[in-house]
């Protein structure tokens, strides 16, 4: 091969990546394989995972704010490069001018069709939204994509725009269905000015930090409509990168480095995408304010090549009840393999791994008793035998379980009925209230053993007569059977707060003024009325 000068090195570089990235294609591609033995037929278990594939097919899209989406009511706009030709209109209610969120992924002509702008070979359809008429608020756009499924991408993102790329916009992605978000990439005219980062391209990075976000300026400078429409995410430079460039020339080092990287792996994961877009194109000047008929956002097309997220536990994805899942091997189970079969979890779940190549490590979960000869339900992954009783145990029984084979809750947890014997959830904590309990265990049912005059489940409420004050103790009153006297109101149960004239703890004495002896006949009536209530109060008590 002849290479010309100047050209040679990223030449090689790409071949020599592309031809890694095909390697991978027929990598992995394969659960298992029926393989003869001298005991016959056997099946070999091998790491796999789903074909990449194009995910626009099915993505749901969510367009918010409401209203953001242009024809209702119609509306006339412009083009940069037209500024005062403002003959376009977008119409919800006339199907060849409605321009709906799902032109976004519909089939695009990617040459020899003719646009609605009359420029050929560009995409016939597109996403618009309404035009920048309520100067000075920003005009924001949200797009989520949705899949309800693990992906992992594969190739670049890209998002055609028309009309000019956003000036600035966000690239976010979620993990966890949508729940919460990250960024995966800024990119504005100016990172300073909109973001406060210095402007960096994936080339600048190396493979220690190569999955740093970064905000980057080359998608989002004008350079006119009919020219440059894309905006990417470069997934492939970056795991150029990763992989090594020209000097990794075998699949062992790549998938070594994938092993050894878990940030990696994390980093191209995925469940949502989301688009922000913060400002439209502005044709290279700032807001003109004569004219706001110009200035919106419209994409024709958003591609994701992808792959399910099956932890190698599968090779195939498909569609159950409208949703992505895999088709789990490996006595796994779950959307994305993520857990072992019921009555397969003799040791814990793991994912497949790539190493060694080029078949991998499948982590089969095991059968019940297969391991050890012993069944620790997925609660401990080694076994060990006591020679002198003659017994083999479970060691390090872990999800709050104990006994020889993790059967039974440790102390200060109890079993959660609606669980099997093998599910991690199996022993809930019993959270006993340390200051009304005696204990920090409880029963079967959950209930714990409670000090006196302390109740509930988890003694955290008190009997009746008591009062909580950092534990249950006896009230002193409480209007009902311990009654203030003489006129005495109950405070907080603790207290009787006393007439002019009374004291006592239950107002009870009479208080004399100047040391002179109290009325006899008040004193024996006040202490008539204490004895009575004393003797009330052994009767509670006894």
């Amino acid at each position: 091969m002849v290479v010309t000068t100047g050209t040679g090195p990223m030449l090689v570089q790409l071949l020599i990546l592309l031809g890694c990235l095909a390697l991978s294609v027929g990598q992995y591609s394969s659960c298992k394989s029926l393989v003869s033995t001298d005991d016959g037929p056997t099946w070999e278990y091998y790491a796999c995972q789903p074909r990449a594939m194009a995910m626009k097919q099915y993505m749901q899209i969510k367009v918010d704010p409401p209203g953001i989406t242009c024809g209702d009511p119609p509306e006339r706009f412009c083009t940069l490069e037209n500024p005062y030709l403002c003959s376009d209109e977008c119409d919800a209610s006339i199907p060849e001018q409605a321009h709906p969120p799902t032109l976004m992924a519909d089939a695009e002509l990617s040459g020899g069709g003719v646009a609605t702008n009359g420029i050929s070979g560009g995409p016939v359809t597109y996403w618009q939204t309404v035009t920048w008429s309520r100067f000075p608020e920003p005009l924001l756009a949200n797009i989520t994509l949705s899949w309800n499924k693990s992906l992992e991408l594969t190739d670049d993102i890209t998002v055609t725009f028309e009309y000019g790329r956003p000036t600035i916009m966000v690239l976010d992605k979620s993990l966890d269905k949508g729940r919460t978000w990250q960024p995966y990439q800024f990119y504005a005219d100016d990172c300073m000015e909109a973001f406060g980062m210095p402007p960096k391209r994936v080339g600048d990075l190396a493979a220690a930090n190569v999955t740093r976000v970064i905000c980057t300026e080359q998608y989002s400078r004008w350079v006119g409509s009919k020219n440059e429409k894309n905006v990417r995410f470069e997934v492939r430079e970056r795991f150029g990168i990763f992989a090594g460039g020209p000097a990794l020339r075998n699949m062992d080092g790549l998938y070594t480095r994938m092993e050894s990287m878990k940030g990696l792996r994390d980093f191209f994961t995925f469940t949502d995408l989301r688009l922000r877009l913060l400002r439209p194109a502005l044709g290279g000047t700032y807001v003109q304010r004569d004219n706001l008929m110009k200035y919106f956002y419209a994409i024709s097309n958003i591609e994701v090549n992808a792959r399910c997220k099956c932890n190698l536990h599968a090779d195939q994805c498909v569609v159950r009840d409208g949703v992505l899942a895999c088709d789990c091997e490996h006595n796994t189970t779950g959307q994305d393999c993520a857990r072992c079969e019921k009555g397969y979890k003799a040791k814990s779940w793991k994912p497949g791994s790539y190493l060694p190549t080029p078949n991998g490590s499948p982590n089969t979960c095991e059968a019940a008793g297969s391991v050890g000869n012993c069944e620790c339900y997925g609660h401990s992954n080694r076994c060990s035998y006591i020679e002198f009783i003659n017994i083999v145990t479970c060691v390090s029984c872990k999800h709050n379980t104990r006994g020889q084979n993790c059967q039974h809750c440790r102390l200060g947890y109890y079993r959660n009925a609606s669980a099997e014997l093998d599910d991690e959830n199996v022993c809930i904590e019993c959270n006993c209230n340390q200051l009304g309990s005696l204990h920090a265990r409880c029963n079967e049912t959950g209930f714990c053993q409670c000090r006196d005059g302390t109740t509930g489940p988890k003694c955290e409420d008190c009997s009746p007569g008591y009062t909580w004050k950092q534990g249950c103790i006896p009230n002193v009153c409480d209007e009902e059977f311990l009654l203030c006297q003489n006129g005495g109101t109950c405070f907080q149960g603790q207290k009787c707060l006393c007439p002019p004239g009374l004291k006592g703890v239950l107002c009870e004495q009479a208080q004399c003024a100047g040391g002179k002896a109290c009325d006899r006949a008040s004193s024996q009536h006040l202490l008539h009325s204490g004895l009575l209530l004393l003797s009330l109060l052994l009767s509670l008590l006894l």
